[in-house]
């Protein structure tokens, strides 16, 4: 059962005693956070490098053979998340994250290329990247302040994360553009409740290691972005 953040009350040592050990769990979990927050900061700089370059190179080949390419970025995308955390406790650990924010920042590019194409594209992006910024900051403030252990929220998530990536393997051979916007929003709840429990889950001792916890927020932030950015494409979007 994990520690409680919320100070404990005791009889001997009067109604304002607290616990040495949630002291020092509380301690440990702040300080995680704020390693992770320091690190999800520098991801945000390879990724925007990444994006700058894939939307300025030609990405035709990948949709040559749509199928093939998916598999093979999925395969990438699991291969390197397995090495980030086989070396989460040393600065090869470190690196191997900031090359895959990167790498992630070169997918964004094809998304890119279409929302900029409309007239309002910068915008939508814009609008993207604040709706994420929120979402961020208001899962972040209601896991951090809660004095309640979300930890059971995780069961609902590992299955929910078994539905969707079924569900994304499955349209990829159907293209059904309704699934793809029932996916969408999927993804952007999923994310948003993702951040939600791996925050509370750091702050009450349940995660340690800031490497493994700020690659779960960058995936979780990368995916609501990208996911918000094409829904606003795709009932906001304006051609000239």
């Amino acid at each position: 059962m994990q520690p409680e953040l919320k100070p404990v009350r005791i009889d001997r040592g009067g109604p304002d005693f607290v616990q040495p050990r949630d002291i020092a769990v509380e301690s440990a979990g702040h300080k995680v956070l704020r390693n992770t927050y320091l690190l999800l900061a520098v991801t945000l700089i390879p990724t925007v490098i990444g994006a700058a370059i894939g939307t300025n190179i030609d990405v035709s080949f990948l949709r040559a053979s749509p199928i093939l390419s998916f598999f093979a970025i999925i395969g990438i995308f699991y291969g390197w998340i397995f090495a980030i955390e086989k070396n989460r406790d040393s600065g090869v650990g470190v690196a191997l994250l900031l090359g895959f924010t990167l790498f992630m920042g070169l997918l964004l590019g094809p998304l890119f290329q279409r929302v900029l194409g409309f007239s309002n594209g910068i915008e939508l992006v814009m609008l993207a990247a604040g709706g994420t910024a929120a979402v961020f900051f208001a899962m972040a403030t209601i896991a951090t302040t809660t004095r309640r252990d979300l930890s059971s929220l995780g069961n609902f998530l590992v299955v929910g994360a078994i539905v969707i990536m079924l569900a994304v393997v499955a349209n990829v051979f159907f293209a059904s553009p309704m699934m793809h916007l029932v996916l969408l929003g999927a993804f952007v709840l999923f994310s948003s409740l993702l951040i939600l429990w791996q925050v509370n889950a750091v702050v009450r001792g349940g995660a340690t290691n800031y490497v493994s916890v700020t690659l779960s927020l960058y995936v979780a932030i990368y995916n609501l972005f990208s996911s918000l950015l094409q829904l606003l494409g795709i009932f906001g979007g304006e051609r000239d």
